[in-house]
């Protein structure tokens, strides 16, 4: 796969990871259904940071990664 995330990005999406899992983790959700959904963001954010790849990107053709030409 072809690398179109940069490192803002990386970093954002870890940030992001760690909120989520911060408030799945700390639960009290009426709906038991939403921490499930915070584990899946945070699992998704950590799994493209690590990849280095977007699929939304890709579909979209958008990249944030600077590449060398």
């Amino acid at each position: 796969m072809k690398k179109n995330v940069g490192s803002i990005d990386k970093v954002v999406r870890v940030l992001i990871a760690l909120v989520a899992a911060y408030f799945a983790y700390k639960g009290g959700f009426e709906p038991a259904w939403i921490a499930y959904v915070l584990w899946a963001v945070a699992g998704v954010m950590l799994f493209t940071t690590l990849m280095g790849s977007c699929l939304l990107y890709t579909a979209f053709g958008t990249s944030t990664c600077k590449v060398k030409e």
